[in-house]
């Protein structure tokens, strides 16, 4: 039986949640995201608490019923808090800037890499090197932090790159030398 699926999700006062079949659309002070839930689940309304059902004890329906009640968890508190990610920049001459609403990298290639963030996703830096990406969309916020971090991942020698903010980095040791 899966533990997470059991579990309802109470929604804030300022938020509104309609359920119509299998679509789910909330609305908060934030913005509105919506989704198209599995057909193996079924949600519930009671109040100020959601519930996701299993139509039935196939499988399928509980590989997806986890699943679908952390999807709409995660759409209730994007839509009333908000979601984001910390990145930090290390390197000698690597640093960050916004120009607009895109985000310049300049991060050791012979010109600087240009990110073009999706609709929805705000993108800020502090002090050139820290690098914070906020949204309403869970998912939409970490595939841009990866993508982010992909331009240059931290390597394990020197540890220079784009790492997360609480990512901790291996180091490896270099080479030992003659004696």
């Amino acid at each position: 039986m899966s533990r997470i699926g059991k579990r309802p999700i109470t929604v804030p006062g300022k938020v509104t949640v309609n359920i119509d079949g299998q679509h789910v659309a909330v609305k908060g002070p934030k913005g509105e995201l919506s989704r198209i839930l599995p057909e193996q689940v079924a949600i519930e309304q009671d109040g100020e608490t959601l519930r996701v059902v299993r139509r039935d004890e196939s499988r399928a329906a509980r590989q997806r019923h986890g699943l679908s009640r952390t999807l709409v968890a995660n759409m209730v508190e994007g839509v009333s808090q908000g979601f984001e990610k910390r990145l930090s920049i290390q390197g000698v001459g690597y640093r960050a800037q916004v120009q607009g609403r895109n985000l310049i990298l300049n991060v050791g290639y012979s010109k600087p890499v240009e990110i073009v963030p999706p609709d929805g996703i705000q993108v800020a830096v502090e002090n050139n090197v820290n690098v914070i990406v906020s949204g309403i969309n869970k998912e939409i916020v970490g595939n841009t932090a990866a993508r982010i971090r992909a331009v240059r991942p931290p390597e394990v020698y020197k540890g220079k790159g784009i790492r997360y903010a609480n990512e901790v980095v291996r180091r490896k040791a270099g080479k030992a030398g003659k004696k």
